[in-house]
C-alpha cells in the first residue's frame, strides 16, 4: 500500500489549472498540463517510496517481483507487465482525430515494421509495440467528445442542413448508400482529396456550419464543433471527417468505451481515462503528426449508430461502488462514492494489481492485515500490489469523497 508520485505530460492542448489544482500546486502552471499518468508505462512510470525509504519507479518494482506485484495469472498473461495505464486528462483544446488497432492488427503491424527496420521512435512508425489499445474515458466535469460514426441517415440530414454547392455531390454519395459502406466510401473520398480540393471545399462548409449554429438549427452542437475545428485547422480533411461522427456530451460520472477501430476526438473537459498499456495510435487528422491513410483504412470500424454511454453498474454489496464493465481484459475502472448519506466503508479485495486516485474530498484507507490506516487526500494516489492484504475505504469527513479504482479486467 504505497503512495504514488505521478508524471505530468505537458502537451499543448492541456490546461494550465486543472491538474495543478488537483495536486494542490500553485496555478496557473507555466506550461499547459494535459495528462497525469498513473501506472508503469515505460515512457513515464509512477514512482513509489518503498518500506526502506528508497524511491523506485513502479516499472522497476513490477519487473523485480512480477508475481507478487501483479499476481501469478496476470504476470503470466501479460508477460510480467502491468497491462493498464490510468490517466487524468485535462483537455483545454481539442486533441487529434485517432483510432487504435485490434490485437491482431497491432501484432501484425509491429512485426512488419520491425522487419522493415523502422526505428520504434520514428515519426512515421504506426506500431511501436505489438499490443492493442482499447480505452475508456469517464468524465470528471462535462466532457465533450466526437466518437464513432453517427447513423448514416442522420448524417445525410446534417449534410443537407449545411449543404453548399461543392458539398452536394458528397451528400448524394452517402444518401445513395446510407450505411457503413457508404460512410467508408465518403470518408475515403474526403481523406484522399488533393489539397487544393480540400482548400476549395472547407471554407464554405465551415461558414455554413457557423451559420447553422448561430441560427440554432437542429445540428447546432455538431456545427459549432466543426466551425471551431475549421477555424483552427483550415486546411485539414479531418474537419470534414468530424461531420461524420457522434458528438457526445458526457456528464460527470458518465463514460464511453472506445474499442479497436473507433475513430474519436476529445474536445474539452476533465476526465479519468484508462487504457491498455500501449502506444499504438493511427491518426486521422487535426495534427501535424504522421497520418498513414492506407493503414488507417485497415483499422477503422465504419459501423454506425449512437455510442453507448455508461453510468457505472452499482454493486449489490456496496451501493457506493460503481463498475464500468467493458470487453477489455486489460483493465476495469470503478468509481467509489462516499457521502454523508452513505458514509459506510467500502471493501476492496486483493489478488490483483490496483491503483486508486482520490478526485474529491479525502478517504481513510485501512489495511485489514495489521489495521494500519493512511489518509488519501484529493489528488493523491495509491498502488496496491496483488499480494497486499484486502483494504477498506471510508470518508475522512462528512463532506464525502470520490475515488477511482483501476485494476485488471477478466
Amino acid at each position: 500500500m504505497e503512495l504514488l508520485q505521478n508524471a505530468v505530460r505537458p502537451y499543448a492542448w492541456g490546461s494550465r489549472t486543472v491538474i495543478g489544482e488537483l495536486l494542490g500546486r500553485p496555478v496557473p502552471a507555466q506550461h499547459p498540463e494535459a495528462e497525469l499518468w498513473l501506472g508503469a508505462h515505460p515512457g513515464d512510470p509512477s514512482r513509489i517510496t518503498t518500506a526502506d525509504g528508497t524511491e523506485r519507479s513502479l516499472l522497476d518494482v513490477v519487473e523485480a517481483d512480477p508475481v507478487g506485484q501483479l499476481g501469478q495469472e496476470c504476470a503470466r498473461r501479460w508477460r510480467n507487465r502491468l497491462p493498464f495505464l490510468m490517466k487524468v486528462l485535462a483537455a483545454a483544446e481539442p486533441l487529434s482525430l485517432q483510432a487504435h488497432p485490434s490485437a491482431a492488427q497491432a501484432a501484425a503491424g509491429y512485426a512488419a515494421e520491425e522487419a522493415a527496420g523502422i526505428p520504434r521512435d520514428a515519426p512515421e512508425r504506426n506500431y511501436p509495440d505489438p499490443t492493442p489499445k482499447p480505452e475508456l474515458v469517464c468524465a470528471l466535469t462535462e466532457f465533450e467528445v466526437l466518437a464513432g460514426f453517427a447513423d448514416a441517415s442522420r448524417t445525410v440530414e446534417l449534410l443537407r442542413a449545411i449543404e453548399t454547392v461543392p458539398l452536394a455531390g458528397y451528400t448524394e454519395l452517402l444518401a445513395g448508400q446510407p450505411d457503413s459502406e457508404g460512410l467508408r466510401a465518403l470518408f475515403t473520398t474526403w481523406i484522399t482529396l488533393p489539397q487544393q480540393r480540400i482548400d476549395d471545399l472547407l471554407p464554405d462548409v465551415v461558414k455554413a456550419c457557423a451559420r447553422h449554429a448561430e441560427e440554432g438549427g437542429e445540428f447546432q452542437a455538431e456545427c459549432r464543433t466543426v466551425a471551431r475545428l475549421g477555424d483552427e485547422h483550415p486546411h485539414d480533411a479531418g474537419v470534414l471527417t468530424a461531420l461524420l461522427l457522434n458528438r457526445i456530451s458526457l456528464r460527470a460520472g458518465e463514460a464511453i468505451y472506445l474499442p479497436a477501430g473507433n475513430l474519436h476526438l476529445y474536445l474539452h473537459g476533465t476526465a479519468i481515462e484508462i487504457m491498455a498499456n500501449s502506444d499504438n495510435v493511427l491518426r486521422c487528422g487535426l495534427t501535424p503528426k504522421h497520418v498513414d491513410v492506407p493503414e488507417l483504412l485497415k483499422v477503422l470500424d465504419f459501423a454506425s449508430g449512437r455510442m453507448p454511454v455508461l453510468g457505472g453498474e452499482a454493486s449489490a454489496a456496496d451501493p457506493g461502488l460503481r463498475v464500468y464493465p467493458t470487453e477489455a481484459d486489460e483493465f476495469e475502472l470503478s468509481r467509489l462514492e462516499f457521502s454523508a448519506a452513505a458514509p459506510q466503508a467500502i471493501e476492496l479485495p486483493t489478488g490483483a494489481p490496483q491503483i486508486l486516485v482520490c478526485t474529491r474530498g479525502a478517504v481513510v484507507v485501512r489495511d485489514h492485515r495489521d489495521g494500519r490506516e493512511r489518509e488519501l487526500s484529493r489528488g493523491a494516489s495509491l498502488w496496491l500490489a496483488a499480494d497486499d492484504p484486502a483494504i477498506s475505504l471510508r470518508p475522512a469527513s462528512d463532506e464525502g469523497a470520490q475515488v477511482f479504482r483501476a485494476t485488471t479486467g477478466r
